[in-house]
């Protein structure tokens, strides 16, 4: 990955300037992953452990990824002017458009946290066909409540905002019992990133709008999202209660929700991540290939039971509708989101009229 060219882009918005960082050159014949980051964090801090992880080599080799940082997040970011409108949640997902535009890109596969998380989900709902798959870490689909605004008002008199974003990016355990952690991100907080810039970043997640997802139901017409979506969250995350709500409000035939046994602000242990996301991305039809080791699942339609996934490992996908997707890539292969297996082969266990939710432990 060393190897990798890494370009980087100021792209011109009517909401502001937008750093971007491409590694790699996009293929014309599959969509790039792009990153959005959380509050207190930049491209770097949130995903470099992730993309540096040796298991992340191979995704690499077969796509381009577009890191992009909010406004006046990336290192070295000059400070905003006084007065400075700094742009609303829905403002910076409309930015989206234009950095795919800048690149010449088709499609992207999102990979967002807290509220990057957010940005990319309101970009798939407003731009379906520009988003191909969502990994979403530590999503609050819902607006901030009035106890939430008052308990963010009442700590800010009496603790500064590196410990609000703190208490957002862990949980309760992490912050009382792994000091080393707290401390490194406390400091990088504190002294890589620019204060004013991220003020005005966290309180326009603070401001967010409820995006008013509902799960669908035969023959309704809701607003939710239309692509396959990986929701990711730590037991031990201050997220935990919204990632399961947002879960509720997805297609359970396209959501899948993946529960790991701790997390820390970019994402879960990297390896068991990246597990997931060659599991997600062979569901979509990419690297049929990717070596495996092994993940847990626990499948939810009328009931759940557990399943190991080893050797045969067995996935589920249902049709959106009728449609079905094509992509030039390897052998110009068609592919549809239909029940079936990782090696190809059915999976007979399963009745493809019933709606599932699957759910992954590790």
């Amino acid at each position: 990955m060393d190897r990798l060219l890494i370009n980087e882009h100021d792209v011109e918005t009517p909401h502001g300037r937008i750093h971007c960082t491409m590694k790699g050159v996009p293929k014309g014949d599959r969509p790039v992953i792009l990153t959005f980051h959380d509050i207190g964090l930049n491209h770097k801090t949130c995903w470099d452990t992730l993309f540096n992880h040796e298991d992340m080599s191979e995704i690499m080799q077969h796509f381009a990824v577009c890191h992009v940082d909010a406004p006046g997040q990336h290192e070295g970011a000059n400070t905003f002017s006084t007065g400075y409108e700094y742009p609303s949640m829905d403002q910076l997902s409309e930015t989206l458009p234009l950095v795919l535009k800048h690149f010449g890109l088709k499609s992207v596969i999102g990979m967002g946290i807290g509220a990057g998380a957010y940005i990319l989900t309101r970009f798939a709902l407003d731009y379906p066909n520009m988003v191909e798959g969502l990994v979403l870490i530590n999503i609050n689909p819902c607006a901030e409540g009035w106890m939430d605004w008052a308990a963010h008002k009442i700590s800010g008199w009496t603790h500064a905002m590196p410990d609000m974003i703190i208490s957002h990016l862990f949980g309760k355990e992490e912050i009382h019992h792994n000091h080393d952690l707290i401390g490194t991100y406390r400091h990088h907080i504190l002294n890589d990133m620019n204060q004013f810039n991220l003020h005005l970043f966290v309180k326009s997640y603070e401001s967010r709008r409820d995006l008013e997802i509902e799960r669908p139901v035969p023959g309704s017409n809701v607003r939710t999202l239309k692509c396959p979506s990986l929701l990711v969250v730590g037991d031990s995350s201050p997220a935990v209660e919204a990632v399961v709500e947002c879960n509720t409000k997805l297609d359970p035939t396209k959501a899948t929700l993946l529960k790991v046994k701790r997390t820390v602000p970019l994402c879960p242990p990297p390896g068991k991540l990246t597990e997931a996301f060659k599991y997600f991305i062979q569901g979509m039809g990419y690297m049929p290939s990717a070596s495996m080791t092994r993940l847990v699942r626990s499948r939810t339609a009328s009931g759940s039971s557990a399943t190991s996934f080893d050797g045969n490992r067995s996935r589920s996908h249902t049709t959106e509708g009728s449609r079905s997707r094509s992509h030039t890539a390897e052998n110009q292969r068609g592919r549809s989101h239909t029940d079936g297996s990782m090696d190809g082969t059915g999976n007979s266990n399963v009745d493809p009229a019933v709606p599932k939710s699957t759910e992954v432990s590790c």
